[in-house]
């Protein structure tokens, strides 16, 4: 369904959220697989550490289309296109009816969702046959979950949005990647006070991830023994789907 990306060596690869957690795991794997990395974060000292050669470093925000626009600007001047890019950028602050704030709610849906279709808007223009743009979303966007009253809705949407994107971009040999990770251990899920099943290191992450672009297929989801049970239960009717949740998190 997706082009094949499994010789990494010179490829030119756009990360926007790398700073830390997926991301950075994530570029460290592709830096050893030969691949040219241009990583942006907001923390240029979060950035200054991952500084391996032929490694551009552009301090920016994901969510600020100029912002996007100048990272872009630099990274055709330096290398004169682009092969992959990736939107990693997320927040998360597990939210229900009792702790609900609106300002907060919005700010994680414009990382999650709204800074992808920004970023989507920088280079659609620059992606060519047999590169393409990545999303990383989770498997909360399958169905609504407790405690995701911001964060599930913003994923669902980033899912929906690269679903769409792969329609018009597929048939000009334009790669569009879904990626939906199980629970992994970083400093947003880390907030949770709750037990994660399945949970994996970001380098176990960023492993999946690399077997997923080397598969064609259009959604990377991992760990399957997780993904494949939140798959299950999001095509199950809501009379069964539901209650199913509410047993499975409760407590």
């Amino acid at each position: 369904m997706n082009p094949v990306m499994a010789d990494w060596r010179g490829k030119r690869v756009w990360l926007v959220g790398a700073s830390s957690g997926i991301g950075a795991a994530f570029a460290e794997t592709l830096s050893r697989h030969g691949a040219r990395l241009a990583l942006s974060a907001r923390r240029i000292d979060k950035l200054r550490e991952l500084d391996w050669p032929e490694t551009l470093l552009l301090p920016g925000d994901a969510t600020d289309p100029a912002s996007l626009a100048a990272c872009r600007e630099a990274i055709i001047s330096a290398w004169g296109g682009i092969d992959l890019v990736v939107y990693l950028a997320g927040d998360y602050v597990p939210m229900s009816v009792g702790n609900f704030d609106l300002a907060v709610a919005e700010r994680i849906v414009t990382v999650n969702f709204n800074g992808a279709m920004r970023l989507a808007a920088t280079v659609l223009g620059d992606l060519r046959r047999g590169g393409g743009i990545a999303f990383v979303a989770s498997v909360a966007g399958y169905r609504g979950l407790p405690r995701s009253l911001a964060y599930g809705p913003g994923k669902a949407a980033l899912i929906h949005f690269a679903e769409c994107l792969y329609h018009d971009l597929a048939p000009r040999g334009i790669g569009v990647w879904l990626i939906n990770p199980g629970f992994v251990a970083t400093r947003l899920t880390a907030k949770n006070d709750f037990a994660m099943p399945a949970l994996l290191t970001p380098e176990k992450a960023a492993q999946a991830m690399v077997e997923g672009f080397q598969s064609g297929k259009f959604e990377i989801h991992f760990p399957k023994r997780f993904t494949l049970l939140m798959k299950l239960i999001a095509h199950l009717p809501y009379r069964w789907s539901l209650p199913l949740i509410r047993h499975l998190t409760r407590g």
